[in-house]
């Protein structure tokens, strides 16, 4: 069948909208038409190389749409189902029966290296093959190839463009405190960085009943936005910021603040890494200060959760109104990809999705 798919031909490429061919659903595929998908930040890291995807690529990994056709063995989905897309995982080894399948050992092959099984389809121009199956679905694209576990079937009557980002950056922020960390009530929390995942660490916070909660970030507008969605503190700098935490989120990637973020954690502290760190780089922080304190730092892969799981959770929220999306949501044309990854990346927009159909 011929798709719309935006592909990146080479690392640093631009996103450009062309006609493919994707292939039929073979074992453990599930073919779903794309109505929405968000942008994360984590497609710009994988456009600009540093990650080992396979150019040309069609990235996009917050996709939610309709269940087109099942492949071979496939049981539990059927066309006319409404589903919202998450990460892939084997679904066999000791981390995804802990129901912590961010931590499979083919997490990455999966997820980042587009592997197909034998007899799987994927995504083709003309004779070439076009690297796809990334996160299990490569969803900037109006069809994608997705996989039984990584597919979250929802009600119908739920607005899928508003919840498309669930499946990656607001899970990845909430399970963190919510799975991860365990916040208890009344327990001080600071969120470093006020994106999308931050902020769903902050409706995440008041979701526990934690007392502080304090957000770091460089842009005001975001500041004032977590203000609205619970934040009882807010700061530009971690000088002004006003210790000990119990528990610290840094979503930013930069390692230059992970030295002040042990400082200002309290005794039995715990520091959560949940962004994207470059390779290797060298941290400069006190051993003393943890091991005398009692204090963790624990790496983060998309909140720790299962989604199959954590999904119908975040649905609740959302339908009681703990978990306003629509604050954060602003939807683009397919066509429009390129402003929608500016506005990401300059920070005015928090959460840009696109709309793969006219009518979403």
């Amino acid at each position: 069948m011929d798709i719309q798919a935006a592909v990146t031909e080479t690392a640093g490429g631009a996103f450009r909208i062309e006609r493919l061919t994707i292939e039929a659903p073979g074992p453990d595929q599930v073919l779903v038409r794309i109505v929405a998908c968000g942008v994360c930040h984590t497609d710009m890291v994988m456009r600009d190389g540093a990650l080992p995807v396979p150019f040309p690529a069609v990235f996009g990994h917050e996709g939610a749409g309709v269940v087109e056709t099942v492949g071979p063995g496939v049981t539990g989905l059927a066309p006319g189902d409404h589903v919202l897309l998450s990460f892939d995982s084997c679904g066999a080894c000791s981390a995804c029966s802990d129901h912590q399948p961010g931590y499979c050992p083919e997490f990455f092959p999966r997820n980042f290296l587009g592997a197909l099984q034998p007899g799987q389809g994927g995504l083709r121009r003309g004779g070439e093959r076009i690297g796809s199956n990334i996160f299990g679905q490569s969803s900037f694209a109006t069809y994608a190839l997705a996989h039984p576990r990584n597919v979250v079937k929802v009600d119908a009557d739920l607005p899928l463009p508003l919840l498309a980002p669930l499946g990656c950056g607001i899970q990845t922020g909430a399970g963190t405190v919510l799975d991860t960390l365990r916040l208890k009530p009344g327990q001080s929390i600071a969120i470093f960085g006020a994106g999308a995942v931050g902020l769903a660490a902050v409706m995440a916070a008041v979701i526990a009943g934690a007392g502080r909660i304090a957000l770091l970030d460089r842009h005001r507008h975001r500041l004032e936005l977590g203000r609205e969605l619970g934040a009882t503190e807010s700061a530009e700098s971690p000088d002004t910021l006003t210790g000990p935490f119990d528990h610290i989120v840094d979503t930013t990637g930069a390692p230059a603040l992970l030295g002040a973020a042990v400082d200002l954690l309290a005794a039995r502290g715990t520091l959560a890494l949940v962004g994207a760190y470059p390779s290797d780089p060298r941290l400069s922080i006190d051993a003393s200060a943890i091991m005398s304190m009692g204090r963790r730092i624990v790496g983060v892969v998309e909140g720790g959760i299962d989604p199959q799981r954590f999904v119908p959770d975040l649905i609740d929220h959302y339908r009681a109104g703990r978990l306003p999306m629509e604050k954060l949501v602003r939807t683009y044309p397919f066509a429009a990809i390129d402003e929608a990854v500016h506005d990401s990346e300059s920070g005015a927009v928090i959460k840009p999705v696109l709309l793969m159909e006219q009518n979403a």
